[in-house]
């Protein structure tokens, strides 16, 4: 336990300068933009309800929804910027999250500015324009400094949304605070959850105490109370703004891409090794989404990750056919070439597949050993399965295939799901073929007899940019092949179990020497 702090501790300054500096940017703008539209809806009645249904509908979207669909729209921007002046900027990270973010700090500003100026005292509003006050003047000397502590109060609560949603945007590739949620939650550390949670709330809580002394001082019209907390929350994001630049004074020559589970953790820190052990400066973007990482790959932004046949056959080739494995290969492999300009440097030499599984004395009881099996009972059982499993092609295949139609089904992140079946929550799950975890909770995998299912090479993917990089070929050939699947479940295994849990790094380093590489 209290290495696991430690390691937490080390990493705070880095995780919390940029989710200050992010969350500050980020309301910062949405004040810059929302004060002015409030003032030009209160100046045009037609314009006001248009712009308050636009962000209220930005609310009804989920925040982690709404990152991941900036980041498209901003590599598009990226390759016209390219096209037109020759040049383009990264899409992954900070840019997605802060036009999310600041989308998402509007609306409180948005509603408390035109509520406190609309419900200003009538008289007070006859008496500027009795003086001959002009309609600029009755704004900045009557109708803001009355509403300012309103103003305030909305700010405040912009600030806490964003600085909580911010926690959500590791999966467009920014760090933040959330970095230590995501990463607990899939490697089931739940010191690292509790870590960012505190972290993130104590920050949003001193944020929003310094919002309040500014607010109490606007009403009380006592700059004191004004000037210091708002010098305070200056030097705190100048200090974040100065750590951030210091530690990225240089930019590591790789990057090294991992989806946002235990698996891709590892993998990502063992290449990560076999890169340093060559004199290569390297650091890691870990957490990302699918289809995140597959783009940020093919636009240069990642220099090599760990993916999967079966996900990038069905997923981004839109293919519905389940060919042979070598076959499916050496046409993924020219597609990715040809498409997408990615090769395919080659396999590690397991699979990591969608496998349906039960409990072990459930599945007895029952006389369950394939899905075929499964199909019989379909109508009894509850059916759990990860986020994204009940709208993959690969469901879509069972369904087809098996007939499969269960009316109870049930999505949970990773690590409950095979709690769920665990504990008899639901009686199948969408598992993966790699993953230690079935082996914890003795689950049985049910075979595949109609190969509904394609297979999930783990294979290693690099940019064309990287394609002649001798130093990282050279590091990445060991690789190929090198990693089997008993290999693979152990190492998963020393960061999933709940006694003697590993790190990433400790257990990339066992697979390592496990595997012969180090």
């Amino acid at each position: 336990m209290l290495e696991r702090i430690e390691a937490a501790w080390r990493l705070l300054p880095g995780y919390l300068s940029q989710h200050v500096v992010l969350s500050a940017c980020a309301l910062a703008l949405g004040i810059a933009i929302g004060i002015p539209l409030s003032i030009l809806a209160l100046r045009r009645p037609w314009l006001r309800w248009p712009v308050l249904a636009f962000a209220s509908l930005v609310q009804t979207i989920p925040s982690l929804a709404l990152l991941a669909l900036f980041y498209p729209l901003l590599l598009a921007l990226s390759a016209l910027s390219e096209r037109l002046f020759g040049a383009r900027f990264s899409a992954l990270g900070f840019w997605p999250s802060l036009l999310a973010l600041t989308l998402y700090s509007m609306l409180p500003i948005l509603r408390n500015v035109v509520t406190a100026i609309t419900n200003l005292d009538p008289d007070i509003l006859e008496a500027a324009d009795g003086v001959g006050m002009t309609p600029r003047q009755r704004l900045w000397r009557v109708e803001l400094p009355l509403a300012a502590p309103m103003i305030m109060a909305g700010v405040r609560t912009a600030a806490v949304w964003v600085i909580g949603a911010a926690t959500l945007s590791t999966p467009v590739g920014q760090t933040s605070l959330g970095n230590y949620i995501f990463a607990g939650l899939q490697i089931e550390d739940w010191t690292l959850v509790l870590f960012g949670c505190v972290a993130a709330a104590l920050l949003a809580l001193a944020t929003d105490q310094m919002l309040g002394v500014i607010e109490h001082g606007v009403a009380l019209r006592k700059r004191s109370h004004v000037i210091a907390p708002l010098a305070a929350l200056l030097l705190g994001v100048t200090l974040a703004a100065a750590a951030q630049l210091g530690s990225g004074s240089h930019t590591a020559r790789y990057l090294v891409g991992a989806k946002n589970f235990s698996e891709q953790y590892i993998l990502a820190r063992l290449i990560s090794d076999q890169l340093t052990k060559r004199g290569a400066d390297v650091a890691r973007k870990p957490g990302l989404g699918s289809a995140v990482a597959f783009r940020a790959l093919s636009q240069g932004e990642l220099d090599v990750y760990v993916d999967y046949s079966g996900t990038i056959w069905a997923n981004v080739m839109k293919r519905r056919d389940n060919p042979p494995r070598d076959q499916l290969l050496s046409e993924l492999k020219d597609w990715l070439l040809r498409e997408r300009k990615v090769h395919l440097f080659g396999k590690l030499g397991f699979e990591n597949a969608y496998a349906l599984a039960m409990r072990r004395d459930r599945a007895e009881r029952l006389g369950i050993r394939s899905i075929a099996d499964l199909a019989k009972h379909k109508n009894q059982l509850k059916f759990g399965g990860d986020f994204e499993f009940f709208a993959r092609p690969e469901w879509e295949a069972l369904q087809h295939e098996y007939a499969l139609a269960p009316s109870d089904r049930k999505q949970y992140q990773s690590t409950f799901m095979y709690k769920a079946v665990a504990d008899g929550e639901v009686d199948v799950i969408s598992a993966f073929s790699s993953d230690g975890r079935i082996a914890t909770y003795d689950l049985v995998v049910l075979s595949d007899p109609k190969q509904a299912i394609p297979p999930y090479d783990a294979v290693l993917l690099i940019p064309e940019a990287r394609a002649h990089d001798s130093l990282l070929l050279s590091a990445l050939e060991p690789l190929v092949d090198s990693i089997d699947i008993e290999l693979m479940r152990q190492a998963n295994l020393q960061v999933d179990r709940s006694d003697n849990k590993q790190s990433p790094g400790a257990a990339a380093a066992w697979l390592a020497h496990a595997a012969h590489l180090d």
